[in-house]
């Protein structure tokens, strides 16, 4: 993960999804507990209850599942196949930006000059 720069991992085994391992997982089972990173299998590490997103769900819907769930990494899945992962702090970032062009707009709309339309 360090190598990669990602605070997460699907675990797949063939093409099913059985689980999630994060930074956490390692730090809390590996690191905390004096373990070796070669002598443990991710199996044994991993949360097997790996809450996942599809690629049409809004932001909205996975900042939702996120709070409801209480995780920090979801798994986004277009049908069955993987094909990314999104932060909490990927999520915030997504808000944040909406919320700044929607300011300017409004700012650029109250001192009466023509708003900028995205699109």
């Amino acid at each position: 993960m360090a190598e990669k720069d990602t605070g997460s991992l699907v675990v797949m085994e063939g093409e099913e999804l059985v689980g999630i391992v994060t930074e956490r997982h390692y730090a809390r089972n590996v690191v905390l507990k004096g373990e070796t990173s070669p002598a443990t299998p991710v199996r044994d590490i991993m949360e097997r209850h790996a809450v996942i997103a599809q690629s049409g769900q809004s932001v909205d819907e996975c900042m939702a599942i996120m709070s409801e769930e209480r995780v920090r990494h979801l798994p986004v899945f277009e049908g069955r196949k993987p094909i990314g992962i999104v932060s909490i702090g990927d999520l915030v970032k997504s808000i944040i930006g909406d919320q700044k062009f929607v300011i300017f707009q409004l700012e650029q709309y109250i001192h009466g000059e023509r708003a900028i339309v995205d699109g």
